[in-house]
């Protein structure tokens, strides 16, 4: 059956994460997501390390599903191409600095007069305006600046950034949802557009229960490191080898802790009876469970507690991650073929939706250009001038593209 939308052509002239990021999520979900990409050298983040068979890994983390289109964009005759395209597209998405798409010619409100269905999507680090408006965007900095970093860390220690580039991540959902939804809109009403957001305000508006605090009661939120800020026990805890995660979040599952560890003594102890007691006296407490999970693997205690009723899981490392035999039957890791590489291994939309399946990956990250020529036909652009484009080097096309071609 037909991916959600499959019908839908989208012009991605993002670099980075946070931009791919978004367009990948739409070609997952079946759009043409056409890459466009500046010659000679492509997106910057092909250049980024480590590498695999001489891809950045970086590259192949956010560019599947989606097709290469290679332009000189110092080219007059590039940036006109690029306008034509864009004028035969359902949705394009940026993530330039403010004001480059100006100087590109592709400026929202120049496009929308000539393709008023079209959805125009950005990703700006700040904002398009405001104090801060001109500044670069840059996911750590986004980061501290939407104190997240502020609440991240151990109690004593520094504020510390989330172990994946979580605002690029974040931005690039919240502005599919935007895309998704200006979808609908235009269904409804037969016009398109603009959608935008920003790594600040995409992690200001993932700050749930820390921001409301503030905003409620002006409680400004410390860091709690691996723990809840308010349960215990309810966080990271040492087995025999390695770390274990448990939450026991009511007053029954501390109960079989208790019973499980051997500890039955503390169940009613003062120091241990509410859960006021354990949050205050949470070191001591901890130190007493370590020594008994100390005892037996973190998986083994998973399942026990897991038996009881009492939520738990080991702490993987990634190679522990890819092996656990949950992940492999969720499909979490799919396999596809590159040209260069071979067999590549990469990561599922974790989204399972009835109608299509549970494999997402239908395209290896693309090589630069190696679909310029197939795209450009399909926008009714003659071979002729597809062959004077390339002569002229405003096309640039792979050797893998020259062959499908």
């Amino acid at each position: 059956m037909p991916r959600p939308l499959e019908s839908l052509r989208v012009l991605d002239l993002t670099r980075a994460l946070s931009g791919p990021f978004c367009s990948m999520i739409l070609g997952d979900l079946g759009a043409d997501v056409i890459k466009v990409e500046p010659t000679p050298d492509g997106e910057m983040i092909r250049a980024w390390g480590p590498f695999h068979d001489g891809d950045g890994v970086f590259y192949l983390s956010v560019n599947r599903n989606k097709r290469s289109l290679a332009i000189d964009f110092r080219n007059p005759k590039g940036l006109e191409l690029l306008h034509r395209i864009a004028c035969k597209s359902d949705v394009l998405v940026e993530n330039f600095k403010p004001g480059t798409t100006d100087k590109l010619g592709i400026a929202y409100d120049r496009l929308k007069s000539k393709n008023p269905r079209l959805i125009y999507a950005s990703i700006t680090g700040f904002g398009r305006d405001g104090p801060y408006g001109s500044w670069p965007g840059f996911d750590q900095v986004a980061q501290g600046m939407s104190g997240l970093m502020s609440i991240t860390g151990p109690r004593d220690g520094e504020a510390t950034r989330v172990g994946v580039p979580i605002g690029d991540l974040v931005a690039g959902m919240w502005l599919a949802i935007g895309i998704n939804a200006a979808l609908v809109q235009r269904h409804q009403t037969g016009a398109g557009q603009r959608v935008d957001t920003s790594l600040l305000a995409s992690l200001v508006g993932m700050l749930c229960v820390q921001g409301q605090r503030f905003l409620s009661i002006e409680d400004v939120p410390q860091r709690a490191g691996n723990d809840h800020p308010v349960i215990f026990p309810y966080g990271t805890f040492t087995a025999a080898d390695g770390m274990l995660n448990l939450g026991a979040a009511t007053p029954g599952m501390w109960v079989k802790v208790c019973e499980l560890l051997g500890l039955e003594h503390l169940k009613d102890h003062p120091d241990y009876a509410d859960n006021t007691a354990r949050a205050t006296n949470r070191d001591a407490l901890r130190e007493i469970m370590n020594q008994r999970l100390s005892t037996r693997s973190a998986i083994e205690w998973t399942k026990e507690f897991i038996d009881a009723g009492v939520p738990a899981g080991p702490v993987y490392t990634m190679d522990q991650v890819f092996d656990d035999p949950q992940v492999k039957h969720l499909g979490l890791a799919e396999e596809v073929n590159h040209p260069v590489i071979g067999t590549l291994r990469q990561l599922s939309n974790p989204l399972r939706m009835e109608n299509i399946g549970n494999e997402t990956v239908k395209v290896h990250p693309p090589l630069l250009g190696e679909h310029s020529e197939v795209v450009l036909r399909e926008l009714d652009i003659g071979d002729d001038e597809i062959a004077a484009l390339i002569k002229d080097g405003v096309v640039m096309v792979s050797d893998a593209g020259k062959e499908s071609a």
